[in-house]
C-alpha cells in the first residue's frame, strides 16, 4: 500500500500580507526579461489599464502560470489572492507574498476575513487587483460560472472591471504538472472595461451581483472562445497540489 505524505499546515499571521509591494516593482522587469525569451507572447489591450486609480482585472483560469504572466506584464503593481496552502512551504510563502499574493484560507474564519480586508485595502489605495472569478483552475478547458466576489468589490469601490482572456498557458503548464514547456505561445487579451454605473443604482437588489458577474464571464468568453458552462467549476483532482 502506498502511503501519501501530506504537507503539514503552517500557521501564519494573515494581517501581515497586504498585497503588492516595491519588491514587485523591481521584480516584474526581471520576470519579463526571462519570460519573453522562454515563450512567445501576444499582448493586447494593456494600454487600456488606467495609469492611476483602482481597477479589477478578471481573467479565466486554466494554468498556474495565468497569475504569473498577468503580474509579469502588468504595467503597474497588481495584487492577487492565492490559496493559503502556499504558506505551508517557506519558499512559496516568501516569494509569492513578496510579489503580491494575499493568502486566502478557503475554509473561512479569521484569516479569510483578513484576506478580504487586505483586498479592499489594495483597491482603497488605488491599486490593481487581479482575480479569477471561476475560483479554481479549469481542468476541462471550459469556462465556468463566476463567483460574485469581483462584482461585490467593483460596486463597493465604483472601480472599472476589465475582462481578461488568457489562452495558451494550459499548453505551457497544464493543471497538476510540475514543469512548464518552453517555446510555446501565450496570448493575453484585455477587453474594454465594463461599465459598472448601470449596476450602482441597483446596489442592494439580490440579483445585481449575479448579473454583473455573468456579464464579466460573457465578456471573458468572447476573448477566449472557450465553451461556457453555466455551473461552478469542479474542485481540483489533487488536493495536495499547490497552485493559485
Amino acid at each position: 500500500m502506498r502511503l501519501v505524505r501530506r504537507r503539514q499546515k503552517v500557521g501564519y499571521d494573515p494581517t501581515k500580507y497586504v498585497g503588492a509591494t516595491e519588491f514587485q516593482t523591481r521584480f516584474r522587469p526581471f520576470c519579463r526579461f526571462f519570460a519573453k525569451r522562454l515563450w512567445k507572447f501576444s499582448l493586447e489591450g494593456f494600454d487600456q489599464i488606467p495609469q492611476t486609480g483602482p481597477a479589477i482585472l478578471c481573467a479565466n483560469h486554466i494554468s498556474f502560470l495565468d497569475s504569473v504572466f498577468m503580474l509579469t506584464y502588468s504595467p503597474r503593481n497588481m495584487s492577487v489572492v492565492g490559496k493559503s496552502e502556499y504558506m505551508d512551504s517557506f519558499k512559496t510563502r516568501w516569494l509569492f507574498t513578496k510579489i503580491g499574493m494575499i493568502p486566502l484560507d478557503r475554509t473561512g474564519g479569521e484569516s479569510a476575513s483578513s484576506a478580504m480586508l487586505a483586498v479592499e485595502g489594495v483597491l482603497a489605495r488605488g491599486e490593481l487587483f487581479g482575480i479569477f472569478p471561476e475560483g479554481t483552475r479549469s481542468r476541462s478547458g471550459k469556462l465556468y460560472k463566476g463567483r460574485t466576489g469581483a462584482a461585490r468589490l467593483a460596486l463597493k469601490f465604483g472601480c472599472p472591471v476589465f475582462p481578461v482572456g488568457i489562452t495558451g498557458t494550459s499548453e505551457i503548464m497544464a493543471p497538476d504538472t510540475v514543469m512548464p514547456k518552453f517555446g510555446k505561445k501565450c496570448k493575453i487579451q484585455i477587453g474594454a472595461p465594463i461599465d459598472t454605473q448601470k449596476y450602482l443604482s441597483r446596489v442592494g437588489e439580490p440579483e445585481v451581483l449575479r448579473e454583473l458577474t455573468d456579464e464579466i464571464m460573457v465578456r471573458i468568453q468572447a476573448l477566449t472562445g472557450q465553451e461556457y458552462v453555466y455551473d461552478y467549476a469542479p474542485k481540483g483532482s489533487n488536493p495536495n497540489r499547490t497552485h493559485i
